[in-house]
């Protein structure tokens, strides 16, 4: 399907791609590893001809459809449903030739609108849709009515529908909650042709691709299997390169050895140049280094407050008189692990907040220990950070006693060299900034931690150091994340936000992906579409639009 071949691509001072070669088979589902910075987007806007290589071939076959997820789809008047439903070019294009097509050719397209089950689009468009969160009354709002993450999850459901033959998606889960990973990690598995994936989604990359393509040093090398497949080959192949390393380098010792002793003698002078030869054919085996990750620092509270740090009787919270949540009776102890479920909009950050001290209850009873230091993680306060604002100026206002070289060392423990310290905010990456607000809500040593969707900046290798640190801290937690994996090896206990409640869910992550997806078949069924006569409407619509 997709074949490289001697790629070579040098841009902004530094070489992406050395004679990169690799052979991507037909319909594969493909995982791209290598750290930031290493040229997985580059590639992708190689292979779309966005980016123009220094040599090499990428080949893809000529009547091949590639598509690639925007990052937003436009604010258009025209409605959820038919943006979907044109997202499908042939079958637009055929009801639209209906219209004035010869007599004799009326019959071909409808033999070809059979054979693409063109009546069955827009069960499949909604079936999509409600995977990625959209309601059954979202169909027929105009897509202006959506904000900018509602539109991310529109580019991306029109992607999966058109099917293309190469579908290249570049962290889709980001801007998806866990209920929506969990779908996309299904979809993708039975997605019918070719895709591509850069994702720092452990459990997306183990269940939903078939090999992981490794970019390292301006190679590309192909993996059978998952993420942790390629893990374990990556580190026996270390292993292995390692012990060949050390075992030439005594060769080589011991070669010039014998050069060194004999080179001067004439009885020995063959043997000698013999092994001149020998030494110069020994090429040289680099050594694999390893990014080294910076560990997070959460420190456990000194001391354990006496239980529960939270008891919640028939507690309701919302806003401006408004209940979001209502009949809450919970109770959370010193060493709870909550992992909160629920779909977006179900009021998860509410609960979040109310917990956290920020917003008080609407009526019931909420006792909370008194002495209870709350360490509250949320993406707002990434977008909320000055972007002129430095790491040391922000930590300066944090340690106010303490000396410069202390506020130095701590930012260094926190994954932030001196090189990064004194650099604006606007500056820093995503992972950077998100690494400086982790360590800080936990630098004074909460009884509690809450973290909103803690990994949505977060590199794989930084997610394993993340939830290190999690199962060392000994205080109480409050999880809210899109990463399964995360969710599972942290959460002791799941709760689940709907219907304007927070309850117990009864059963582990398997059981909740099983909740999620059979809730979305559910929301798709052609009863909820309106029946025939909707679906017809929307496929009459769509033609009528393209």
């Amino acid at each position: 399907m997709l074949q490289i071949d001697s790629l070579v691509f040098n841009a902004w001072g530094r070489r992406f791609f050395d004679q990169a070669s690799v052979s991507i088979p037909p319909k594969a589902k493909v995982g791209l590893a290598g750290r930031n910075g290493v040229g997985k987007s580059t590639l992708f806007k190689l292979i779309l001809g966005e980016l123009q290589s220094d040599g090499g071939s990428i080949e893809i076959p000529r009547t091949a459809r590639i598509a690639a997820v925007a990052q937003e789809h436009p604010a258009t008047p025209v409605s959820l449903i038919e943006t979907i439903l044109a997202a499908d070019l042939e079958r637009s294009g055929l009801y639209a030739e209906l219209d004035t097509a010869e007599p004799e050719r009326i019959g071909e397209i409808w033999a070809r609108l059979i054979e693409i089950d063109a009546d069955r689009a827009p069960a499949r468009a909604a079936e999509i849709l409600s995977g990625l969160g959209f309601s059954t009354a979202d169909l027929d709002r105009a897509m202006s009515e959506f904000s900018g993450g509602w539109r991310m999850r529109v580019a991306l459901a029109a992607a999966l529908f058109a099917e293309p033959d190469l579908l290249l998606l570049d962290e889709p889960t980001n801007y998806l909650d866990l209920e929506g990973a969990l779908w996309l990690e299904a979809r993708l598995k039975r997605y019918p042709h070719s895709a591509l994936i850069i994702s720092h989604d452990r459990e997306l990359l183990n269940n939903s691709v078939d090999f992981i393509l490794h970019i390292q040093g301006g190679k590309l090398e192909l993996y059978t299997g998952g993420y942790d497949d390629f893990e374990r080959r990556l580190a026996e192949k270390s292993r292995l390169q390692a012990a060949t390393r050390v075992k030439q380098e005594a060769e080589r010792a011991h070669l010039q050895s014998f050069i060194d002793r004999f080179k001067a003698k004439a009885s020995k002078a063959a043997q000698a140049q013999s092994r001149v030869k020998r030494l110069a054919k020994l090429a040289p085996i680099a050594e694999m280094l390893s990014d080294r990750v910076a560990p997070f620092s959460l420190p456990s509270p000194a001391r354990p407050l006496a239980p529960p740090l939270l008891k919640l009787d028939d507690a309701s919270v919302g806003y401006g008189g408004e209940a979001i949540l209502r009949g809450l009776n919970l109770r959370m102890d010193v060493d709870d692990r909550i992992g909160l479920l629920g779909v977006n909009g179900a009021g998860k950050s509410t609960f979040a907040k109310m917990v956290a001290g920020a917003l008080p209850i609407m009526s019931g009873q909420m006792h909370r220990e008194r002495r209870i230091q709350v360490g509250w993680f949320h993406q707002h306060q990434i977008e909320a950070l000055d972007p002129t604002d430095t790491p040391l100026e922000i930590i300066r206002r944090e340690m106010k006693e303490a000396t410069e070289n202390a506020r130095r060392s701590r930012l260094a423990q926190f994954g932030l060299g001196f090189d990064k310290q004194e650099t604006t905010v606007e500056n820093l990456s995503g992972g950077e900034r998100a690494r400086l607000l982790l360590n800080l809500v936990a630098m004074n040593a909460p009884h509690m931690l809450i973290l909103d969707e803690p990994t949505n900046h977060l590199d794989i290798d930084s997610r394993r150091a993340l939830l290190d640190a999690l199962n060392d801290y000994e205080g109480a937690v409050i999880l809210i994340t899109h990463d399964r994996s995360l969710m599972e090896l942290v959460a002791d206990r799941l709760w689940l936000a709907a219907d304007g409640q927070v309850k117990p869910f009864d059963g582990d992550m398997d059981d909740y992906a099983k909740f999620v997806l059979d809730r979305a078949k559910q929301g798709a069924r052609p009863t909820q579409l309106g029946g025939g006569k909707k679906a017809k409407r929307a496929k009459v619509m769509a033609s009528e639009d393209a």
